[in-house]
């Protein structure tokens, strides 16, 4: 079955104790009107996105708004937590890197109190829900991903890929100006958090926005 076609089965929003899951990379769909989107459109060029999420930074006197935190590599709970410091982490969103592995994109929810902790349980119960993906995905190459996806999560790999946030313009500022940080999205005011679809870059994508390759073997 062609790569594409296999991962179509996966590609459907699973929901389960508060993660969506996603494959990376397949981030051409529309969104709702209303809806607004934090993140690259399928087939942008990364420079343009670039100067595009720079371009909608609130000045520094500008009330809280949301904003997508996206980073220039993997981190773990730990670093990645020192970069939003200063703003309300609201979302955190996963990806464990395989070289040349489609890999899902899972989101979690957090209450923002104690960012470390948060985002440390949010791998452990991610490697869970991969884990008991891995059983019901069809034989073969979809089981043995998902199941490679739970033992890193579970090891406690560099996986945090982008965080959502809530913060004014100038504590975005000084987010996007910290070492680690590729790109501040922030969405237009008074946008309510039901109102974002989230597809965050990949630090993967250099040149124009895809689907990364999955023709890479399955560790």
């Amino acid at each position: 079955m062609p790569s594409r076609a296999r991962w179509a089965v996966l590609a459907v929003l699973f929901v389960v104790f508060g993660v969506t899951v996603v494959v990376a990379g397949h981030r051409g769909e529309p969104v709702h009107s209303g809806v607004q989107r934090l993140g690259p459109e399928g087939g942008e060029p990364v420079a343009q996105y670039l100067r595009r999420a720079g371009a909608s930074l609130p000045t520094t006197t500008s009330g809280p708004v949301w904003a997508l935190v996206e980073l220039d590599g993997y981190l773990t709970p730990e670093p990645a937590a020192e970069l939003v410091h200063g703003v309300r982490l609201s979302r955190v969103i996963l990806r464990v890197p395989l070289p040349r592995v489609q890999t899902a994109l899972i989101t979690r929810d957090l209450p923002g109190q104690r960012p470390v902790t948060e985002l440390a349980e949010a791998m452990r119960s991610a490697a869970q829900d991969r884990l008991a993906a891995s059983r019901e995905a069809p034989s073969g190459r979809p089981a043995a991903v998902t199941a490679a996806e739970a033992a890193q999560l579970r090891s406690g790999c560099a996986c945090v890929l982008a965080l959502l946030v809530y913060g004014d313009g100038s504590a975005l500022r000084t987010v996007t100006a910290r070492p680690g940080v590729r790109a501040v999205h922030a969405a237009l005011p008074d946008t309510p958090l039901q109102d974002l679809a989230i597809s965050p870059l990949l630090p993967e994508q250099v040149d124009l926005v895809g689907p990364v390759p999955d023709d890479g073997p399955v560790p």
